[in-house]
């Protein structure tokens, strides 16, 4: 395959990180001979990763199991050690109710990404790998991971279609920009023939459908819409393999096991499947919950928190039902952010809570100009 046609393909299946979520909670979990295919990069211990608790949220966050799940920006497929993760999810599992919840971390809120550096979260990736992104989080979130989950391009469309297809509604507009702008393209990447759709509506989807509609960024809503389509997918597909025999589910580990690198092992995995169908998707989200966005100079087009410190505690609120205090590093980094901005929680200018209802969605700062895709400065 050309240098080119492998870009085009990575930038294409890009946003099917969401495959990842199915790869560690319902998927490969259930035949031990497909999990030794798995890239496993090793144990990641707390020391390496930037976990910075008092003993209360220690306490709560023992309830939860939290995976990093990232999609990775690179050229060369099978190269999990760096690039920029294009898409960053949290997948929080309640260990007791075996209830999940999904954060997407806007890939362009601004963090510090490294000791002594600040830049677009799905940068952190890329100067540390995948220790270096888990402890980005960790450090900015106030948070405990020490799993992840990374692939860099997904298998989608193979996927959904080993499910029948997924179902979605659809507005005009979308359908449009999926045919006029992302079916035929994907259709010649992925050697499929998918049809173009009529019209708005409720359908069931294809492989190659679903993940044109993942990908629109240009309706009301942009960037931020386009995580929330993301996740709408994922939902569905996870809907639709809770109620698929195993044979299918060992069809779509096939399709997906050789695309994967994780700190899990065979046996942690297995560890993880013992109730695995037992899990639901409770919640799903966007982070952070109030911000402002704009193009801030030399750092570029942006997304601020505002402000760090208020978003992290809701942050925790939302996935653990608790107001837990945040370290000194998160108030020393919100303070940096805000220095660095000059965006303050007054300035806010996109409100979506979901823990309040609050939400001013239906229009963005027109001052934020999305980067194309697999931009990740």
């Amino acid at each position: 395959m050309s240098k080119k046609r492998r870009k085009k393909k990575n930038k294409i299946i890009l946003f099917a990180v969401e495959i990842i979520v199915l790869a560690a909670l319902l998927v490969g979990l259930f035949v031990y001979s497909k999990l030794n295919k798995v890239d496993n990069t090793g144990e990641i211990t707390k020391g390496e990763v930037n976990i910075e608790l008092d003993s209360e949220t220690a306490e709560v966050l023992k309830g939860y199991t939290n995976i990093a799940l990232f999609g990775l920006d690179n050229r060369d497929t099978g190269r999990y050690d760096g690039g920029n993760s294009d898409c960053i999810m949290i997948a929080s599992i309640n260990n007791d109710t075996k209830k999940v919840k999904l954060v997407s971390v806007y890939r362009d809120t601004y963090l510090n990404v490294k000791e002594g550096t600040y830049g677009k979260i799905n940068s952190a990736y890329s100067y540390g790998g995948p220790k270096g992104a888990i402890a980005a989080l960790n450090k900015n979130l106030n948070l405990d991971i020490v799993d992840y989950v990374a692939v860099d391009f997904g298998a989608l469309v193979d996927a959904i279609d080993l499910l029948d297809g997924i179902e979605l509604t659809l507005t005009d507009q979308e359908v449009q920009i999926m045919n006029d702008n992302y079916v035929d393209e994907i259709n010649q990447v992925t050697d499929h023939s998918s049809s173009k759709l009529s019209g708005g509506g409720t359908y069931t989807v294809d492989g190659v459908q679903a993940l044109a509609y993942c990908r629109i960024r240009y309706t009301a809503g942009d960037d931020f819409k386009r995580t929330e389509r993301q996740r709408y997918v994922l939902t569905q597909m996870i809907n639709k393999a809770k109620g698929s025999s195993i044979t299918t589910v060992g069809s779509m580990i096939s399709s997906m096991v050789d695309e994967i690198a994780t700190s899990y092992t065979s046996s942690g995995l297995l560890e993880l499947a013992s109730s695995v169908m037992s899990y639901e998707l409770e919640d799903n989200h966007g982070w952070p919950f109030e911000l402002c966005t704009g193009n801030f100079n030399s750092r570029g087009d942006i997304v601020v928190p505002t402000d760090l410190e208020t978003n992290v505690k809701e942050l925790h609120e939302y996935l653990f039902d608790e107001k837990n205090n945040v370290s000194n590093t998160v108030s020393e980094i919100s303070s940096r952010i805000r220095s660095d901005t000059g965006c303050t929680p007054d300035m806010t200018t996109r409100f979506d809570n979901p823990l309040t209802g609050d939400d001013n969605t239906s229009t963005t700062d027109t001052g934020y100009a999305l980067p194309e895709d697999g931009d990740g400065q």
